[in-house]
């Protein structure tokens, strides 16, 4: 009996592209998690499991060497299975929706501290994640975790404000004031006024020291970034690298001292990580913030 002429079908990762409806660079991305393909320079490489398979190079006269895939690959790169509910997506439908690629999804995803890359391929729910009603999968050919999220995640104010912010486009989530919290009060009395080295501005002196002193460390750090949380509210400092916030406590007023214990009540809720930092700790900033920063996995060069 011979093979249909289906079965006997070869795929680019341009045309398998087309047949997904995602992009090439998606594709690569995906082949890339499960472990079938590896960058080398400038070009994709095949794995010993990626030839397994049925990964073969191949020539075109237009385009040089590519890897050709034959028409069971489409079954590994699909990561819906049978019983699971249709309203599951993932950051390959998420990235479609708001146009933008999957990998950059990934990123942000990462970034508000709701999924963790996976030590050898692939990505990990966070128990931040689960919150949002992330939920974790494996593909079962190779075993690479993935994460499926609610179709509500879609109109989450928190992805949203952060694809937009990706995009170049000042959010308007969240940008009604109607419900003014003691954060935006704080915010609105005390003007970002002190310029840093970096370009932006802070809200007092003791700010521009740790902010220049991150500059000077080379610490890759936000100012003023809102909490990946349905509260409104903003740390003063935040390190994407390793998902660390630093707060810096500067007055004992009452007032004050109320944002402060409410603001300490959400980061232990969410179980985030936190360095607080008080005036004292920024005469010693150079002993100090080094010393905090390190029990979190950074270290200072």
């Amino acid at each position: 009996m011979t093979n249909s002429k289906s079965d006997n079908r070869e795929y680019s990762a341009t045309s398998l592209a087309k047949e997904l409806n995602i992009t090439p660079q998606d594709t690569f991305n995906n082949l890339q998690a499960l472990g079938f393909i590896v960058r080398k320079d400038s070009t994709w490489e095949l794995t010993p499991l990626g030839i397994s398979k049925g990964g073969i190079y191949k020539h075109s006269e237009k385009f040089g060497r590519y890897i050709s895939w034959p028409e069971s690959i489409k079954d590994f790169l699909s990561d819906d299975k049978p019983g699971q509910s249709n309203s599951d997506i993932t950051s390959t439908i998420i990235g479609k929706h708001f146009n933008v690629p999957v990998t950059r999804i990934n990123s942000i995803l990462s970034e508000l501290g709701w999924i963790k890359k996976h030590p050898v391929m692939g990505w990990e729910i966070t128990a931040q994640g689960k919150r949002f009603g992330g939920v974790q999968h494996k593909f079962s050919a190779t075993g690479a975790p993935f994460v499926k999220w609610p179709n509500e995640i879609l109109n989450n104010k928190i992805l949203v404000m952060n694809v937009e912010e990706t995009q170049g486009q000042v959010s308007k989530v969240g940008s009604d004031n109607s419900h003014s919290t003691d954060d935006q009060s704080f915010r609105e009395k005390f003007k970002a006024e002190f310029r840093v080295k970096d370009g932006h501005y802070v809200r007092s002196k003791s700010e521009m020291i740790i902010d220049n002193w991150l500059y000077d460390s080379k610490i890759i750090h936000a100012y003023e970034r809102k909490l990946p949380i349905e509260e409104d509210l903003y740390c003063d400092f935040y390190i994407p690298t390793e998902k660390v916030y630093i707060e810096y406590w500067g007055s004992e007023e009452a007032a004050y001292l109320t944002r402060k214990k409410k603001k300490l009540e959400v980061y232990n809720k969410y179980n985030f990580k936190l360095i607080e930092l008080t005036e004292k700790d920024i005469a010693n900033i150079d002993d100090v913030l080094p010393a905090k920063l390190l029990d979190y996995g950074i270290a200072v060069e």
